[in-house]
């Protein structure tokens, strides 16, 4: 369902020309807009509006319990402010779950799907060891049924995906070749939850296929995840295949993911506190090398970008190809406009 933010009411898809090129913004209101996320999604919004790609506004809420109230709502608010736009949307995943059982029914009745009731504790109980640096464990051959059911009609169990041994390889727009063996590194991996949702994988594969989506910009940690989407997408003979832009994530100073350890980085609460946005602007410019940083450019600092301005001046070879690193520095130069 699409649902118009000002009024609430159903809009109908547009439909795609044929080789147009299309992305999409895919927020998960499962937390407050961060600086790192404002980063990628400026990033997506500027590529697209730059080669004319038609934009796709989805919010991917199927992450159950942990699903926010009211983060939809703020999250396209905050898209708005920060000067990013899109052509359709938003979709709202929960909204119709129909596309995902159809999916599975064609997986099961090629039978490359089971129903798995194993507990994480029995999981890692027959693995040698958890995925390194991944808090998912690599689920044993072993515990693959000899059967599998020619029929998906127990929703309410997890249900795993037959990973058959080989390389996946693909070419990344800013992180290059690509090559992951998804049989050694994950193993079967869940694709329909115990909730009665499918899960992330496979909801985006079939979300991206419906939408049209040919281009997907985001974080490059989902390098791997793009290696089990392919696999998704030909096993259900969807294409064309998209193109994949993974950028280095934004880390606090001890190197971590951008959490609360690391202060207030929600846009809001910037926001709140009088920042303006041109101010953000400027700073996710100093981390895509549009502009120098302070420390080279101490007499001439910028003080505000527009969002028209960071679309002309976006070049994705000057993105520096390690991970961004958010500093308290960073934090005061902000707040001190």
């Amino acid at each position: 369902m699409n649902v118009d933010p000002q009024n609430h009411r159903q809009t109908k898809p547009q439909p795609t020309p044929p080789q147009a090129q299309v992305t999409r913004l895919a927020p998960s209101p499962t937390g407050a807009l961060h600086l790192g996320n404002a980063r990628t999604f400026l990033v997506n919004w500027a590529l697209a509006r730059r080669y004319g790609w038609r934009i796709v506004l989805r919010i991917e809420d199927l992450d159950g319990p942990r699903v926010k109230p009211g983060v939809i709502e703020q999250t396209i608010d905050l898209l708005s402010w920060l000067g990013i736009d899109w052509d359709e949307g938003p979709i709202v995943q929960s909204s119709d779950l129909t596309p995902y059982r159809a999916a599975m029914d064609e997986l099961a009745r090629a039978g490359r799907v089971y129903p798995c009731d194993l507990t994480r504790a029995q999981i890692e109980a027959a693995a040698s060891a958890p995925q390194e640096g991944s808090h998912e464990v690599v689920f044993p051959r072993t515990l693959r049924p000899g059967f599998h059911p020619r029929e998906f009609s127990k929703d309410d169990t997890n249900w795993r995906f037959v990973v058959e041994d080989g390389p996946v390889a693909y070419t990344d727009q800013f992180a290059g070749a690509q090559r992951f063996e998804p049989a050694r590194t994950i193993g079967d991996f869940v694709v329909w939850t115990m909730r009665g949702q499918p899960s992330y994988q496979l909801a985006v594969v079939v979300d991206d296929a419906r939408q049209g989506i040919t281009q997907i910009i985001r974080g490059d940690d989902l390098l791997e995840s793009a290696a089990r989407q392919l696999l998704l997408y030909r096993a259900l003979g969807l294409g064309p295949e998209p193109t994949y832009t993974h950028l280095p994530l934004v880390r606090g100073h001890d190197g971590k993911r951008l959490a609360k350890r690391h202060g207030d980085t929600r846009l809001d609460a910037y926001r709140a506190a009088g920042v303006s946005r041109e101010r953000i602007i400027a700073l996710l410019a100093r981390w895509c090398g549009i502009t120098p940083s302070p420390p080279t450019a101490p007499t001439a600092p910028l003080t505000g970008m527009s969002p028209r301005d960071f679309l002309t001046s976006l070049d994705l070879s000057r993105i520096p190809r390690s991970d961004v690193v958010f500093t308290p520095e960073d934090d005061r130069w902000l707040r001190a406009c």
